[in-house]
């Protein structure tokens, strides 16, 4: 199998913030002709996006693909849910954990694998305040660390 390029249309940093990273997973997205050439043009957001399994179906909600401009009557609701491709024993893992308490699925990042435009999703685990927190005072120690390694090196 050929090494395919990979090029990142979109990404979630609010996931990271917001939630524990557990297992991530690759999944293809059922899309329509403008929407594509929308995103080769890069005007994709999943900020607000979520995923619910629905009757074994993957779908994401709220995920925003800009119409494209030469499209005309072709262009479909830049919000409709979208069907997430995925092989059928990881739709019923994921189906299974989510039933737990405290656990979600979230989208990370849209990109194009070679041609085909995929997502990866993560099973997640929401993070406390505290969490966050942490997170923040980590971040800043890194920070401050480099600053002080930056000033000792010149």
């Amino acid at each position: 199998m050929g090494r395919e390029s990979v090029k990142l249309i979109a990404n979630n940093k609010k996931a990271r913030h917001d939630y524990f990273l557990e297992e991530t997973y690759e999944a293809g997205i059922c899309l329509h002709g403008t929407e594509v050439k929308s995103l080769r043009q890069g005007k994709c957001s999943i900020k607000e996006a979520f995923i619910h399994i629905e009757n074994g179906e993957v779908i994401v909600y709220g995920m925003n693909i800009s119409p494209y401009e030469k499209g005309n009557i072709f262009n479909r609701d830049p919000l409709r849910p979208k069907k997430l491709l995925m092989h059928k024993n990881e739709i019923h893992k994921l189906l299974g954990k989510t039933k737990e308490k405290g656990y979600t699925i979230v989208p990370v990042e849209v990109y194009f694998k070679g041609s085909l435009v995929k997502m990866q999703i993560a099973l997640a685990r929401g993070k406390k305040l505290y969490d966050k927190r942490q997170d923040i005072a980590k971040k800043d120690q890194r920070r401050e660390a480099e600053r002080e390694f930056k000033v000792r090196n010149l």
